[in-house]
Parts: C-alpha cells; structure tokens; sequence
C-alpha cells in the first residue's frame, strides 16, 4: 500500500526516529520544517533505509504562507496520506514571566499553527476517505504546574483540538492520534532540571506508531507516564498548588 507521511518539525529529535522507522516501512516521506540543511540529511538517512521518497519543504508555523505549498505536495502523493506534527517551543517559564509577549510565540508554535495547517489538511483527508493525524502534545498539557504552565496551556489547547479532530476525520474513515511524550532526550529538555525516567527519540517512534497501527486515542509515551499523570491530576488543588512539581 502506497503510504506517505508530512512530518512537520522534522529537525527534532523525535520527528527524526519516527521518520527512520517509518522509511524502513517503505513510505514517502514529506519532511517539513526550518532548518533545511538538516532536513536533507535526513531525507537522504531515510532514503537509504529504504523511503520510497523522501521530500524536504520549509515550514514555519508562524508563517501560514508556508503552509499551501506543503498541502500542494501531499495532494500529488498518491495513496493513503498521513501527518506527523512535532512542532512546539518551550522557553523557560521564567523567560515567558519577564517577557509575556513571549506566550504569543509559544502557543503559535504549539497549537494555533499546527492547528491552522490541520484545519487545511483535514478536506484532503475526507476526500480520500483514510488517514491518520498524529499530534504530538506534552504530559505538561494535562495539568498547569508553575515550571512550565504557558506551554502547557499551548499543548492543553492542542490536545482539545485533537480530540475534535479525531470526532471529525472518524466520520470519513480517517483517524487521529493524540500523543503525549514524558521527559525525552531532546533538544528542548536538554539542561532541564528535575528531569527523571528519560527516554529515547527512538521509544518515542516505536509508541507513536503501536498507537497508529491499533488506532489508538491517546498514547502516553513512555507508558508509565499515563499512570504518573493519573496522580498528579487526583491530587486537590489546595494542596496541589502548593507543590512545586
């Protein structure tokens, strides 16, 4: 079955092991993000682990004149179209204290952009009756906690949305998947304090595409976190506000 795959934010970490682990399937791959020099690296990565194609565009969810290009490309693929979303920032809430207009770039680049390039995807999607959207939030979104609570006000945002989306491509055959990551190694936890039970890029790609494949809703990964979160969420707010988690 000829499978393709938009990767947007294709320069993370993560982004890179799912896309490594979806070109030993075979599929094509349309790698969108800013850094294109990386991104051509790792399109010819993939092509040598076996993509049928492997594609580099520019993205930027800040910039939605980046975005038809990309729909355009998708549209010429044919076969069952798929997108991968990893795109966020995450500046430390300190910054985001002392400089608030820093939450505009912050929810643009966690929610309402790759939101905004769904939204345009979606019809695509419908038409061909199939499809699956994976939207990677944050375990941060499922809770306000004082490290961090402007991004995950972003990733909460995104995981509503998600679940909108996945009602409406439900009706047309198609399907989205919500996933919300742990401590990763990558780039954007890289020097983070407190960090515990850390776990690879490539655990990451493996989950994302178990949930993919049994349709999953929701996919915690590492698993364990859908139980950690699970206590965090019970704990009263009277006392939760007081901790400094």
């Amino acid at each position: 079955m000829d499978e393709t795959w938009i990767i947007l934010g294709a320069t993370s970490s993560m982004a890179r092991a799912l896309a490594r682990a979806l070109a030993a399937r075979g599929a094509t791959l349309i790698l969108a993000g800013r850094d294109l020099t990386d991104m051509k690296a790792t399109a010819a990565d993939c092509t040598a682990r076996g993509a049928a194609d492997a594609h580099v565009i520019r993205f930027d969810a800040r910039k939605p004149a980046t975005f038809t290009p990309i729909l355009e490309l998708a549209e010429a693929q044919s076969g069952v179209l798929n997108a991968a979303v990893f795109v966020g920032s995450m500046p430390p809430q300190s910054e985001i204290s002392a400089q608030p207009k820093l939450i505009q770039g912050v929810v643009t680049d966690s929610f309402t952009g790759p939101a905004e390039f769904l939204e345009l995807l979606a019809p695509i999607l419908e038409a061909r009756g199939s499809g699956t959207v994976v939207g990677v939030g944050s375990v941060a979104g499922d809770r306000g906690r004082i490290g961090n609570y402007a991004y995950g006000a972003a990733k909460a945002g995104f995981h509503t949305y998600m679940s909108g989306l996945r009602n409406r491509l439900t009706r047309a055959g198609g399907h989205a998947v919500t996933v919300k990551p742990g401590f990763i190694d990558t780039a954007m936890t890289w020097g983070l304090e407190g960090m515990f039970l850390v776990a690879s890029p490539d655990d990451v790609a493996r989950d994302i595409l178990q949930g993919v494949d049994r349709k999953r809703n929701v996919v915690y990964t590492p698993f364990f976190w859908r139980y950690i979160m699970r206590i965090i969420k019970s704990v009263p707010e009277p006392i939760f506000k007081k901790l400094s988690i």
